[in-house]
Order: C-alpha cells, then sequence, then structure tokens
C-alpha cells in the first residue's frame, strides 16, 4: 500500500492530475497506519504483523 501510494503520488504530481496526488496521500497515511500498528505489534486485519 505504501508502494502504490507513492506511484500515484509522483504520477499525480509529475502530470498535474489532482485526483492522482490525493489518492496516492491517502494511501500512504492508510499505509503508514497499519505499518506502524503491525510493527508495535498490534493485529491488523486479524494478523500479528503487517508487510
Amino acid at each position: 500500500m505504501l508502494f502504490a501510494g507513492l506511484i500515484l503520488l509522483l504520477i499525480g504530481f509529475l502530470t498535474g492530475i489532482s485526483i492522482l496526488w490525493t489518492i496516492g496521500v491517502i494511501l500512504l497515511v492508510v499505509g503508514a497506519v497499519l505499518w506502524i500498528m503491525g510493527s508495535v505489534g498490534h493485529a491488523v486485519g486479524g494478523r500479528r504483523h503487517y508487510w
């Protein structure tokens, strides 16, 4: 999810398409939250680790 967000963010920035920029930021934030929750040991979606 982090990589997809980063790719969409870069494509949106380079092409000037604002919806891709917005979706990229949202995916980056959600991916970061899931990664942090998984790294501290909190079960995410029934899994102990999320990566």
